[in-house]
Protein backbone atom coordinates (compact mmCIF):
# COMPACT_ATOMS: atom_id res chain seq x y z
CA UNK A 1 0.00 0.00 0.00
CA UNK A 2 1.29 3.65 -1.06
CA UNK A 3 2.64 5.43 2.22
CA UNK A 4 2.37 8.92 1.29
CA UNK A 5 -0.70 11.06 1.78
CA UNK A 6 -2.03 11.51 -1.83
CA UNK A 7 -5.11 8.42 -1.80
CA UNK A 8 -6.14 9.14 -5.59
CA UNK A 9 -4.61 6.83 -7.66
CA UNK A 10 -5.05 8.78 -11.19
CA UNK A 11 -3.64 12.00 -9.82
CA UNK A 12 -0.69 9.98 -7.78
CA UNK A 13 -0.17 8.87 -10.96
CA UNK A 14 0.15 12.14 -12.81
CA UNK A 15 2.38 13.39 -10.26
CA UNK A 16 4.78 10.36 -10.91
CA UNK A 17 4.86 10.69 -14.53
CA UNK A 18 5.63 15.23 -14.49
CA UNK A 19 8.75 15.87 -15.63
CA UNK A 20 10.35 19.47 -15.51
CA UNK A 21 8.14 22.49 -16.14
CA UNK A 22 5.01 19.80 -17.23
CA UNK A 23 2.04 21.47 -15.71
CA UNK A 24 -0.88 20.62 -14.67
CA UNK A 25 -4.36 22.39 -13.55
CA UNK A 26 -6.59 22.67 -10.87
CA UNK A 27 -9.85 24.01 -11.09
CA UNK A 28 -13.37 25.48 -9.89
CA UNK A 29 -16.12 23.47 -10.88
CA UNK A 30 -16.83 25.38 -14.14
CA UNK A 31 -13.85 25.62 -15.24
CA UNK A 32 -14.02 23.95 -18.91
CA UNK A 33 -11.33 21.25 -19.60
CA UNK A 34 -10.27 21.28 -23.13
CA UNK A 35 -10.07 18.26 -25.41
CA UNK A 36 -6.24 16.50 -24.90
CA UNK A 37 -5.77 16.82 -20.94
CA UNK A 38 -6.76 13.78 -18.86
CA UNK A 39 -9.52 15.03 -16.67
CA UNK A 40 -10.05 14.07 -12.83
CA UNK A 41 -13.20 14.90 -11.83
CA UNK A 42 -13.33 15.23 -8.04
CA UNK A 43 -16.28 17.48 -7.81
CA UNK A 44 -18.61 15.95 -5.65
CA UNK A 45 -21.15 18.71 -4.35
CA UNK A 46 -21.12 22.74 -4.36
CA UNK A 47 -17.76 23.40 -2.41
CA UNK A 48 -16.73 19.45 -1.70
CA UNK A 49 -14.05 19.20 -2.43
CA UNK A 50 -12.66 22.83 -2.31
CA UNK A 51 -10.29 24.00 -4.36
CA UNK A 52 -7.55 24.80 -1.32
CA UNK A 53 -8.30 21.10 -0.61
CA UNK A 54 -7.17 19.94 -3.42
CA UNK A 55 -4.07 22.30 -3.91
CA UNK A 56 -3.18 21.18 -0.39
CA UNK A 57 -3.38 17.64 -1.27
CA UNK A 58 -1.37 17.82 -4.75
CA UNK A 59 1.17 20.49 -4.00
CA UNK A 60 1.88 17.69 -1.16
CA UNK A 61 3.38 15.38 -3.70
CA UNK A 62 4.18 17.90 -6.58
CA UNK A 63 7.14 19.53 -6.65
CA UNK A 64 5.97 23.27 -7.79
CA UNK A 65 8.14 25.72 -9.69
CA UNK A 66 6.12 27.89 -10.85
CA UNK A 67 1.98 28.65 -10.62
CA UNK A 68 -0.27 30.10 -13.09
CA UNK A 69 -3.25 32.70 -11.88
CA UNK A 70 -5.71 34.37 -13.97
CA UNK A 71 -5.62 37.69 -13.00
CA UNK A 72 -8.99 38.80 -12.48
CA UNK A 73 -8.72 36.64 -8.74
CA UNK A 74 -7.02 39.53 -7.56
CA UNK A 75 -10.67 41.60 -7.60
CA UNK A 76 -13.08 39.18 -7.91
CA UNK A 77 -11.52 36.75 -5.24
CA UNK A 78 -9.33 38.24 -3.27
CA UNK A 79 -9.67 36.37 -0.07
CA UNK A 80 -9.07 33.06 -1.99
CA UNK A 81 -5.99 35.02 -4.01
CA UNK A 82 -4.10 35.88 -0.54
CA UNK A 83 -4.75 31.91 0.20
CA UNK A 84 -3.30 30.39 -2.75
CA UNK A 85 -0.23 32.93 -2.46
CA UNK A 86 0.29 32.33 1.60
CA UNK A 87 -0.02 28.44 0.58
CA UNK A 88 2.59 29.06 -1.99
CA UNK A 89 4.84 31.13 0.43
CA UNK A 90 4.48 28.39 2.69
CA UNK A 91 5.66 26.02 -0.01
CA UNK A 92 8.62 27.67 -1.33
CA UNK A 93 10.14 27.59 2.20
CA UNK A 94 8.83 24.21 2.44
CA UNK A 95 10.68 23.07 -0.76
CA UNK A 96 13.83 25.17 -0.45
CA UNK A 97 12.82 26.91 -3.99
CA UNK A 98 11.28 30.07 -5.45
CA UNK A 99 8.02 29.59 -6.97
CA UNK A 100 7.60 31.88 -9.63
CA UNK A 101 3.86 33.29 -10.17
CA UNK A 102 2.68 34.69 -13.38
CA UNK A 103 -0.78 36.12 -14.44
CA UNK A 104 -2.17 36.08 -17.20
CA UNK A 105 -5.84 36.68 -18.02
CA UNK A 106 -8.60 34.44 -17.75
CA UNK A 107 -9.20 33.65 -21.38
CA UNK A 108 -5.10 32.98 -21.62
CA UNK A 109 -5.35 31.23 -18.80
CA UNK A 110 -8.44 28.64 -20.22
CA UNK A 111 -5.94 28.37 -23.24
CA UNK A 112 -3.06 27.37 -21.59
CA UNK A 113 -5.00 24.60 -20.03
CA UNK A 114 -4.55 22.79 -23.27
CA UNK A 115 -1.00 22.38 -22.04
CA UNK A 116 -1.75 20.59 -19.26
CA UNK A 117 -1.02 16.64 -18.92
CA UNK A 118 -4.42 17.00 -16.58
CA UNK A 119 -7.34 19.44 -14.77
CA UNK A 120 -8.49 18.29 -11.59
CA UNK A 121 -11.71 19.68 -11.35
CA UNK A 122 -13.14 20.37 -7.56
CA UNK A 123 -16.74 21.57 -6.20
CA UNK A 124 -15.37 25.19 -5.69
CA UNK A 125 -18.06 27.34 -6.72
CA UNK A 126 -16.33 30.80 -6.15
CA UNK A 127 -14.92 32.72 -8.95
CA UNK A 128 -11.37 32.02 -10.50
CA UNK A 129 -10.34 29.23 -8.39
CA UNK A 130 -7.89 27.93 -10.91
CA UNK A 131 -4.02 27.78 -10.92
CA UNK A 132 -1.49 26.10 -13.15
CA UNK A 133 1.21 24.13 -11.65
CA UNK A 134 4.47 23.86 -13.63
CA UNK A 135 6.42 20.82 -12.18
CA UNK A 136 9.78 21.48 -10.69
CA UNK A 137 13.14 19.09 -9.93
CA UNK A 138 13.53 17.80 -6.73
CA UNK A 139 17.63 17.73 -7.13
Amino acid sequence: MKKGTLLNSAISSLVSRLGHTDSLTIGDAGLPVPAGPERIDLALTQGIPSFMQVVKAVTEEMQVESAIIAEEIKSHNPRLHDELLALLDLLQQHQGNSIAVQYVTHQQFKQQTQHSHAVIRSGECSPYANVIFCAGVTF
